[in-house]
């Protein structure tokens, strides 16, 4: 069985970007290079949280950014999700001003999905909020998914031994 890889909300909007800042241009580069080389080892699955934020981009591109991503499974939001989210924001792991990335984390733990992917650096892949999600979902009983950016998910058959 395939790991299974999250997507979220920044990987199909950095793949459709027209930022022309040199790091918008690099995450852009990378995006597409992941999609089409590595994406192939993994099965890939999103949910309805990423759909409801790329239906708010700028109009004519959401519809590309949506399609990206069919075929995917969409995770399901249950009770437990919404407990672990609540969970995330309560612990200050996550902002309750935008409660989205506690749901993507939320999704990925109670799904047991591998590898969060993304290029939200602030609230998601970053070492700082890996070790509290790891503590918090210790309490909990849950796996942590890995908080990670294309740079450095590849195909598990690639990885030197």
């Amino acid at each position: 069985m395939k790991p299974r890889v999250y997507i979220e909300t920044t990987i199909p909007s950095f793949f459709y970007t027209t930022r022309r800042s040199l790091q918008s241009r690099a995450w852009s580069e990378e995006t597409r290079r992941w999609w089409r080389d590595e994406s192939p080892g993994f099965t890939l699955v999103t949910s309805e949280y990423v759909i409801a934020e790329l239906q708010l981009s700028t109009r004519g591109r959401a519809e590309s950014r949506i399609e990206l991503l069919l075929g995917l499974d969409l995770l399901e939001r249950n009770a437990q999700v919404d407990r672990v989210a609540a969970t995330y924001i309560t612990n200050k792991l996550m902002p309750s001003s935008n409660p989205t990335d506690a749901f993507h984390a939320a999704l990925c733990s109670v799904h047991h999905v591998d590898y969060l992917l993304t290029w939200n650096c602030r609230h998601l892949a970053n070492a700082n909020k890996a070790v509290h999600l790891r503590a918090i979902n210790a309490r909990l009983g849950l796996p942590t998914p890995e908080l990670t950016t294309p740079y450095n998910l590849s195909w598990p058959e690639r990885r030197p031994s």
